[in-house]
């Protein structure tokens, strides 16, 4: 499948307009892998005459689009999930090479996007509109009647992370279609060889020619442009919180759902299961080396009980295995980058400079940092506030659930935090202090199900995701009011 996206020189192709073309200006990207630098590809540098041919093609075909029946939505994305489950092992192989992920988790996002895609399908289906009475407001009149339906925004512009190539760019395609929307498709430059491949996928399915079309290219050349531009109707982005703050201090009257940063706590109280607890943090923070959003990124726990947590987590620290995901299925990958391992490695020695005991890890080779964990970690410490994107936690001691509570809320973000404890009252206290989209009781934090809601506060996000609530976001009512004579 991967043959007909690229060339015999490995450069591969946009998909405008139901075509795969090479870069009109014969400019590329060069696509290493951050496992040995080896080049995987190269992707076209767009010019912004080719952003612009991208947009205006989506605008075109989206007017037909939106008349495709429901039905015929639903089949087409039926197809689309089992396409990528048929080419699961060599999507999976890319993702490994592209992004650094563990085989075992890169089968384990195309079968979820499968999944995810096909309940998007089953949803779209079941989201009606509704006949509201007149007379059902104060003096209003019961020979006037509302009906709403929702209609599509036009063209939506997705924009998808390196850590979920396949399944953050699905979460956007595949609502935004059910909605009747097309897309434009920006991949993460890291990741955008697996974002061309689900591209290809959506079209083997039958996607419309115009409906879905891909951008490829530096975000210092067009980024702005295409987010300002002016035939974008909608902005699906997942991404850090520094440039999604960015597009939104850009953009004007141009609705937005974005998923950014995050500091996620888990707060553990002294009543915890501290097996299970240990085992969600080491789960929760060290996957994927911690290039996740919803990460446990900081252990706040109370004072009587940390010696007891620690005791607990450091024999798991010491079975993450760490290495080469191409020879094997690791826990500990390397970064993504050089620069995204200089930047743990800074809070690493931030954090030993300022006096933190370091437990467990702390050492580098190359892109690979060891899964590392800091004991009496200060506020003084960047470690406390900003995210590292990397296997690196830090352990706050409190003395109490209401200074953990103050803790976690003084942070920038507001993603998601977890709360382990066996008392009720206490799990539901916290939660509901708690500034965040999402509180997990006894339960790592984490995305999904993908049918429940999702979103961030403060600089976490904008808006809310989850399939039913992604499809009302790409979409807006449409209200036809019926005045019936009195005869």
């Amino acid at each position: 499948m991967i043959t007909a996206i690229r060339d015999e020189n490995n450069r591969y192709r946009n998909l405008q307009n139901g075509q795969w073309v090479e870069s009109k200006n014969d400019t590329y990207i060069t696509i290493k892998s951050p496992i040995d630098d080896t080049v995987l590809g190269m992707v076209p540098a767009m010019s912004k005459e080719e952003v612009d041919l991208a947009i205006e093609t989506a605008k075109k075909a989206q007017k037909q689009w939106r008349n495709v029946t429901t039905d015929e939505k639903t089949e087409i994305l039926y197809r689309a999930a089992d396409i990528l489950l048929k080419y699961k092992e060599e999507l999976a192989d890319l993702m490994v090479r592209e992004i650094s992920k563990d085989r075992k988790s890169c089968y384990s996002e195309v079968e979820r996007t499968a999944d995810f895609i096909r309940f998007t399908a089953d949803t779209g289906k079941n989201i009606s509109g509704e006949s509201i009475p007149g007379d059902s407001f104060p003096g209003g009149k019961n020979n006037k009647v509302s009906i709403v339906r929702r209609e599509p925004l036009g063209v939506v512009l997705a924009i998808s992370p390196f850590n979920y190539p396949v399944n953050l760019a699905a979460s956007k395609i595949a609502p935004g279609l059910m909605a009747g929307n097309s897309i434009v498709l920006k991949p993460a430059s890291q990741g955008c060889l697996c974002g061309l491949y689900l591209a290809r996928a959506f079209q083997e399915a039958g996607v419309p020619a115009g409906v879905l079309n891909t951008v490829t290219g530096k975000g210092s050349e067009i980024g702005d442009y295409i987010t300002t531009h002016k035939g974008i109707d909608f902005i699906n982005f997942t991404g850090s919180t520094e440039v999604g703050a960015h597009i939104s201090s850009i953009t004007s009257m141009v609705p937005l759902l974005m998923e950014l940063g995050g500091k996620d706590a888990a707060i553990v109280l002294e009543d915890a299961d501290l097996e299970l607890t240990a085992s969600n943090i080491v789960a929760g923070g060290y996957s994927y080396s911690g290039q996740r959003c919803t990460a446990v990124k900081r252990i706040l726990v109370v004072e009587e009980v940390a010696d007891q947590l620690i005791e607990k987590i450091l024999p798991k620290l010491e079975k993450l295995t760490m290495g080469n995901p191409l020879d094997r299925d690791v826990d500990i990958v390397p970064l993504i980058s050089t620069n995204a391992a200089d930047f743990v490695c800074e809070l690493i020695d931030d954090a030993k400079e300022k006096g933190a005991k370091l437990l467990f890890g702390g050492n580098r080779e190359g892109n690979l940092i060891q899964p590392t964990l800091f004991d009496n970690v200060t506020t003084d410490m960047r470690l406390a506030w900003e995210e590292p994107f990397g296997p690196v936690l830090p352990i706050i001691r409190v003395k109490d659930k209401d200074e953990a509570i103050k803790l976690a809320n003084e942070s920038e973000y507001g993603l998601q935090s977890a709360v382990f404890t066996q008392n009720i009252n206490n799990a539901f206290y916290v939660a509901n202090k708690l500034e965040v989209g999402t509180v997990q009781v006894n339960n790592k934090t984490e995305r999904g199900p993908d049918h429940f809601p999702f979103l961030g506060v403060k600089a976490s996000g904008i808006g809310t995701q989850g399939i039913r609530y992604s499809i009302e976001s790409m979409s807006r009512p449409k209200v036809t009011v019926i005045n019936l004579s009195n005869n």
